[in-house]
């Protein structure tokens, strides 16, 4: 049987994580987490990592196996993911993935986009920039030069921006360009699909788990990591906000109210890269599971003819 990676994107706080679960019980599976904040074990309550009952239900990977104090990339990731597939399809040949994290998704999916050295001056005049001026100058500087990596990208992510400015600045080509070339081949077909809900609901649900998050003691797990807020793995939505809240830039209350924002915006973001793959089967967030499992399973069978 041909190796078969069902994958599940859409939004934060959509049920992604409980759809996961159903099907990797159902097929036998395990999962394979590509959230980029979950892999930190400092980060827990902020990055909604699933809980004790919910990892117990299934075996799942690369949640909470780095610590904030290493350096990991997507293209770590990429290599680190392929080879854990590699064991697992010897096991079942039907696997899962799940994630929010579109570029990490698109890394194990397809590979990563090549792009051109850059020379490491760049880099650090913008770098520099973020220090003395804050990220709003580099963010308006990036939607004039590329504004459809502007409106795609994790805009709110110091290290994201700069990667894309210094692509634009040292080629003098928007970074964009460089991105949908062809990409490696992989030894398992896709089963792509998508939940989704009104824009409504999802807002709803976000500033639901925004409030239980702090119920839970996101505040007392914020302050213990507010001495390495310059990590690029906390520069993240919920710990941000924080840390402005701590240096008494914001009260509590505003504090928490941005995190529900910009955790907004971010869901916005995530729609609009994975609307952009065709081949995504999209459910309604409250679908029966029979239902989605018996469209996989239709499509399960296509692949094996």
């Amino acid at each position: 049987m041909k190796n078969i990676l069902i994958t599940i994107v859409g939004p934060t706080a959509i049920g992604k994580t409980a759809l996961s679960i159903k099907l990797a019980n159902h097929f036998k599976s395990d999962i394979i987490s590509c959230d980029s904040r979950q892999f930190y074990k400092e980060m827990t309550i902020g990055t909604a990592v699933p809980d004790v009952d919910e990892l117990e239900a299934a075996p799942h990977h690369f949640i909470q196996n780095r610590s904030i104090f290493e350096d990991y990339n997507v293209g770590q990731f990429e290599k680190d993911a392929l080879k854990k597939l590699q064991n697992l399809f010897l096991k079942n040949p039907i696997q899962i993935m799940v994630g929010g994290s579109g570029l990490y998704v698109d890394a194990v999916l397809k590979g990563l986009d090549y792009f051109p050295k850059i020379a490491p001056e760049i880099r650090a005049a913008l770098n520099h920039q973020l220090k003395e001026n804050g990220l709003e100058p580099l963010q308006k500087q990036l939607k004039e030069l590329d504004l459809e990596t502007y409106t795609t990208i994790a805009v709110d992510n110091p290290q994201r921006v700069i990667r894309a400015l210094e692509i634009c600045m040292g080629t003098g080509m928007p970074y964009s360009t460089f991105k949908n070339k062809p990409k490696a081949s992989r030894n398992f077909t896709v089963i792509k699909i998508g939940l989704t809900a009104n824009r409504e609901i999802i807002y709803d649900r976000i500033n639901r788990r925004v409030d239980i998050m702090v119920q839970n003691g996101l505040l007392k797990e914020a302050k213990e990591l507010h001495a390495h807020k310059n990590l690029n793995a906390l520069q993240t939505v919920g710990y941000r906000e924080l840390f402005s809240y701590f240096n008494n830039d914001f009260t509590k209350e505003f504090a928490i109210s941005e995190i529900k924002k910009n955790t907004r915006r971010f869901a916005k973001r995530q729609i609009t890269w994975f609307k952009r793959d065709s081949d995504t089967i999209w459910f309604d967030y409250q679908t029966d599971i029979q239902d989605i499992i018996k469209q996989i399973s239709e499509k399960i069978n296509v692949i094996k003819e």
